[in-house]
């Protein structure tokens, strides 16, 4: 077998009679069938050929591939976005009665699809601390709890959780286990070796890394991604094949960009980590990090995000950010170009102030996604907009 990296860039859809060496854009609503008889199979699943770009599509079905090799998973379904890949699985797996526990160190959004809308289906739901322990989380399931959600490293406090030990805890209590691994990647950190049933992905990050497109995927164990293919399927949040055609040449390039923003994210957290106007910094790889000892074990290196928590609240997080000079501020993370953001004004607004209290958001937080650049230059504008 050849190795993951590998197995990315070369996996393809079947040539056409073109011969041609890149795949092509399968931009069709809808398939051709050669006669009734094929037509009747393949609604009645007895064949794997195309019917509707809802169902499937050969651009998608590439970017899955890739990525269900990425992650050493078994199958794979892909969307039209994170969210949707989330909301989609949480959709298809739970049902009224059951319970969600998760992580309260999560995204935004994925916050209110769970505080707001899970519970208008009869979906219970209770959060643990990023910091609890193997107690805590036993202590917090009940006899209906389905599943257990989690991102590692989190949004945008860059906690790291043991994947290990949760899914040790998931396997004992046959709770399904979901980990979104956006902010790692497939190339840094593989939750599936840990336990994991299942992960998710925001392929509008990382995986893309140029800011371009929209996307989600979630892959995991063969069972569990039919469920959630066929409530996709009916539901409608598919993935544009165009965006997947994008995405899958993406994923070619995906190891050596991850290596060169960890770099750069490394040199930009020790530049500024004693820096007199920051009252404290987070990279998972330094080894002040709370959680460095958990990180250096399930992580390949400490990614491409580095938050640090200004002195002076929210007025100097203004300043700075009206300050900058290169970076971006924008509603996005992942792209070759670095951005600056203000979590608690911004992606997780719509917590209460003690909701973001809890998970370390405070006012002055400042979440930098490091680019591609030269890291002098990012670093620079950086202190620049710090004096």
């Amino acid at each position: 077998m050849p190795h993951q990296q590998t197995q990315a860039i070369r996996i393809q859809t079947k040539r056409t009679n073109e011969m041609e060496h890149s795949t092509p854009m399968f931009l069709t609503s809808s398939f051709c069938f050669d006669n009734a008889e094929e037509m009747r199979a393949a609604f009645a699943d007895e064949s794997d050929d195309n019917i509707y770009s809802r169902f499937s599509n050969p651009n998608v079905k590439e970017f899955t591939d890739k990525m269900v090799a990425l992650e050493g998973a078994e199958a794979g379904y892909a969307t039209a976005s994170g969210m949707s890949a989330v909301s989609g699985s949480f959709m298809a797996l739970l049902k009224q009665g059951d319970h969600l526990l998760s992580c309260n160190s999560i995204f935004g959004s994925t916050h209110t699809v769970i505080a707001k809308y899970l519970p208008k289906f009869g979906i219970e739901y209770s959060y643990v601390s990023a910091n609890a322990t193997a107690a805590d989380w036993k202590a917090a399931i009940k006899p209906n709890t389905k599943l257990i959600y989690l991102e590692t490293p989190t949004n945008p406090g860059l906690e790291i959780l043991d994947l290990a030990m949760i899914g040790k805890i998931a396997k004992e209590n046959n709770i399904i286990f979901i980990v979104d691994n956006c902010f790692a990647t497939p190339v840094n950190q593989k939750p599936i070796d840990f336990g994991a049933d299942l992960v998710v992905h925001s392929a509008t990050k990382w995986l893309d890394g140029q800011g371009r497109v929209l996307g989600g995927v979630v892959v995991g164990k063969k069972e569990l991604i039919k469920d959630i293919y066929l409530f996709c399927r009916s539901t409608g949040p598919a993935l544009s094949p165009f965006n997947a055609w994008v995405l899958s040449k993406s994923l070619e390039t995906l190891d050596v960009r991850m290596e060169r923003h960890a770099s750069n994210a490394l040199y930009i957290a020790q530049q500024l980590e004693k820096h007199p106007s920051i009252q404290s910094l987070r990279y998972p790889f330094l080894t002040s990090h709370p959680h460095h000892s958990i990180a250096i074990k399930q992580m390949q290196n400490g990614g491409g995000i580095v938050c640090f928590e200004l002195k002076g609240g929210l007025v100097a997080g203004r300043k700075f950010l009206n300050n900058l000079k290169m970076l971006s501020m924008t509603a996005n993370l992942g792209d070759t170009r670095s951005i600056a953001s203000h979590p608690a004004s911004t992606t997780h607004a719509k917590l209460s102030e003690s909701e973001r209290a809890a998970v370390n958001i405070s006012a002055g937080l400042i979440r930098i996604s490091v680019g591609l650049e030269h890291k002098d230059d990012i670093l620079s504008d950086i202190l620049q907009a710090l004096s």
